[in-house]
């Protein structure tokens, strides 16, 4: 039974039913910490949160295979920034956490699972690392008293949004009633998978083929 309530979820409501209290373009906004993979992807994101939230962009993805992928990923985003006006705007910062990829390794114990490295995408593979970069997000969140942590990985249709909004809200969960809280979210519903790509358009920006782990990789390029 539980199941099945979790899969009538509609995160994208849950975020407009909260976001309908807020007031716009406040001078008081409450901060968000949202963690970001791309540039493309981040786009719909600041331009529908950034008049609820003051917003830092956090760059954590040490998935992103090879290091030159990474980088360009990274210059993509930050190019898109100076130009783009919710980030303008909305005085939206950046921090990049240290590019690790053995974390990543790590994380998803693809040496003691190595099946692992052929699991399609949405499944535990990808599960271990949203964890550990949303833990990554929580823990700086927190440490830095942000309001709101929040992905813009939903905005994917290859990303599994329940198992995102469950990792965030587990984060929480145990936490004494302090900040962070998490920012339920679905971003590719309502168009905004639409609009990445009209934005990418619009800025004629580089939109990778693969997630960015070497298995992603690896995947699309067997099929």
């Amino acid at each position: 039974m539980l199941e099945n309530s979790k899969q009538k979820r509609n995160y994208q409501k849950e975020l407009d039913f909260l976001l309908s209290g807020f007031e716009k373009n406040s001078t008081h906004k409450p901060t968000l910490l949202l963690h970001a993979c791309c540039g493309p992807c981040s786009s719909y994101c600041l331009e529908y949160l950034s008049s609820y939230f003051q917003i830092t962009v956090f760059y954590y993805n040490p998935n992103i295979y090879p290091e030159e992928e990474y980088i360009r990923r990274f210059e993509e985003l930050k190019k898109l920034y100076q130009t783009f006006p919710p980030v303008l705007e909305g005085n939206v910062k950046v921090v990049e956490k240290n590019y690790n990829p053995q974390e990543f390794y790590d994380a998803i114990k693809i040496k003691e699972e190595p099946d692992l490295a052929f699991e399609a995408e949405k499944g535990e593979r990808c599960r271990r690392c949203y964890f550990l970069r949303l833990k990554a997000a929580y823990d700086y969140a927190s440490e830095n008293n942000f309001d709101y942590f929040c992905t813009t990985l939903s905005i994917s249709p290859f990303k599994d949004a329940e198992k995102l909004n469950d990792i965030g809200e587990e984060l929480v969960r145990e936490q004494t009633p302090k900040l962070p809280r998490w920012l339920p979210s679905d971003f590719k519903k309502k168009g905004g998978f639409k609009r990445s790509l009209e934005i990418s358009q619009e800025y004629n920006m580089y939109r990778q083929d693969y997630c960015g782990c070497v298995y992603s990789k690896n995947n699309i390029n067997h099929h």
